[in-house]
């Protein structure tokens, strides 16, 4: 099976089914298909074929959602930028990707202006909604105008199981952005595998609510697909803007980053909004503490279903699915459960190992990093050798997450191997304070991570978001943590932040945390103000 198959399943199968819903717009698959072999036809005439890159930078959108499937239809390579990349950060990606052409959507004409005052590689621009308001070398396209004048039936290209299709790069919190290289092989077996896993059909309505630029959500575009499920877009994240659509367009499941969920549960008019048609609420890219989990369950009266991934595996590598006899425990102790990162993905062999390669008991003390090796595992990264065999040991990716295995398989991530922060000879876990201070009912979010002390060698710091109208000291937080546990776990100090940094993508940017305080700053005027750091 390739990407383009997943496609055609749908529309020989659902051909006037809705297929996806944006917006005020809506499409059919036949709909859909006939408007991506327009698009193929578009790119073969510009002499777009196998394994040229494409890349993309466009909110959550039909166009996006034809461009993954027309890309797989030439045998092409989509790759998809964060849009909240600066200019040269998103050339960089361009070059090193050797992108020919860019889709790119109307509300991002400036971010485009500074990448084409770069150099990049490209032959021409395929602009996505009105008229482009600039003018450039480079040939621009509008989108509609091709879907108009390319229609008729396309020829897909044949290709095999290990061809790449997709480059997604990495957020570059360590260096310079890396391209995940995911096959037609990886892609297919993923989507197989979450048909399998959460028992989807055609029934079910998923809501693209995090960013299709990113894989906690993108994979829903081919398993959603596959079963004949429906598609709805949430061009951007709002909380009550999001509420509504669950409500309007009874969407059944999606995928949202811990720090949405956190914003809609807190939201004030959470209440006010009928979530009856949910059947499961995912949640993946970032750590959740149990008592978010807790309140997920109670205020969408759904399942919820802890994820974790990453890039290079597809994304999926457990899932906190009950087993049967998991199912007659109390709804408290069910809740230890369902707030694990999860038992392994079916498509994956996992272990979580020692620094001598050995298996940890599964007695959730004993921490080892989590190794892990299948079908949608990545061949490694684009163009970097050295880098893809340093990722590897043995044919097992090593994901440098740090975790625990319980008595029935269970694992749960501590931290990142450069999270874990070591002071005065102990190793501290970011998530467990983190999971402290989330408990606080004052608190809306934080992030603790390890500053240099020259005493400890590090010291544990943390920031905070309190919920609005509330105040709160140092001393009282911190006190709220030692309360709770061992002493020297609890922060040595603690920083008021109008808004956590955070990644295009919604995770936490600890790396912009840790660079700003690591120099012995104690403020951080531009954030205290509401300003955001410029994560990637």
């Amino acid at each position: 099976m390739d990407i383009w198959m997943t496609l055609q399943k749908a529309v020989s199968l659902y051909p006037e089914k809705t297929a996806l819903i944006d917006g005020d717009h809506s499409f059919t698959y036949a709909q859909i298909n006939d408007r991506v072999q327009a698009l193929c036809g578009f790119f073969r005439s510009q002499g777009i074929g196998i394994n040229d890159r494409v890349a993309i930078i466009e909110t959550n959108s039909h166009a996006f959602f034809e461009a993954y499937y027309a890309a797989a239809g030439l045998g092409a390579i989509l790759t998809p930028l964060n849009y909240r990349l600066s200019p040269r950060e998103a050339a960089f990606i361009l070059q090193d990707a050797g992108a020919k052409w860019l889709l790119v959507g109307s509300t991002f004409a400036d971010l485009t202006k500074g990448v084409l005052a770069e150099k990049t590689p490209l032959e021409g621009i395929v602009w996505i909604g009105g008229e482009p308001p600039f003018k450039t070398e480079v040939s621009i396209y509008r989108y509609e105008k091709i879907i108009f004048a390319h229609a008729g039936q396309f020829q897909p290209v044949p290709v095999k199981d290990d061809q790449i299709a997709h480059l997604y790069y990495t957020s570059g919190t360590t260096g310079k952005p890396k391209g995940v290289m995911l096959t037609h092989k990886n892609v297919c077996t993923h989507a197989l595998g979450t048909v399998a896993e959460l028992k989807l059909d055609s029934t079910d309505i998923w809501g693209h609510i995090a960013p299709m630029f990113h894989l906690a959500d993108a994979w829903a575009t081919f398993a959603i697909t596959l079963v004949g499920g429906r598609h709805v877009m949430v061009r951007h994240f709002d909380p009550e803007a999001v509420m509504s659509v669950i409500e309007k367009e009874r969407i059944v499941l999606s995928n949202l980053i811990p720090t949405m969920l956190n914003l809609m549960v807190k939201h004030p008019k959470i209440g006010s909004y009928d979530f009856s048609s949910l059947r499961v609420i995912l949640s993946g890219g970032a750590p959740i503490a149990p008592e978010l989990v807790r309140k997920i369950i109670e205020i969408f009266n759904c399942d919820y279903i802890q994820t974790y991934g990453m890039t290079e595996t597809s994304p999926y590598l457990t899932l906190s699915i009950l087993k049967d006899h998991l199912k007659a425990l109390t709804p408290q102790e069910q809740l230890v459960y369902k707030a694990k990162t999860g038992r392994p993905f079916i498509t994956v062999e996992l272990k979580v190992v020692d620094n001598d390669g050995v298996s940890v008991a599964p007695d959730e003390k004993q921490v080892g990093e989590i190794w892990v090796r299948g079908d949608t595992i990545t061949p490694g990264y684009w163009n970097r050798p050295t880098e893809t065999q340093e990722a590897f040991c043995d044919g097992w990716l090593r994901t440098g997450d740090m975790a625990v295995v319980d008595a029935e398989g269970y694992v749960n991530i501590v931290d990142r191997k450069k999270d874990m922060i070591l002071s005065g000879g102990e190793n501290i876990y970011s998530i467990e304070v983190e999971n402290v201070l989330y408990m606080d009912p004052k608190i809306l979010e934080a992030a603790v991570f390890g500053i240099p002390d020259e005493k400890w060698g590090e010291a544990v710091k943390a920031a905070v978001v309190l919920k609005p109208g509330m105040t709160a000291s140092e001393e009282e937080i911190i006190r709220w943590c030692k309360d709770r546990l061992a002493s020297y776990k609890a922060p040595k100090s603690i920083a008021f932040l109008q808004e956590l940094p955070k990644t295009g993508s919604g995770k936490l940017y600890k790396k912009g945390l840790r660079d700003l305080y690591g120099s012995g700053s104690t403020v951080l005027p531009q954030q205290d103000k509401g300003s955001s750091l410029a994560g990637n």
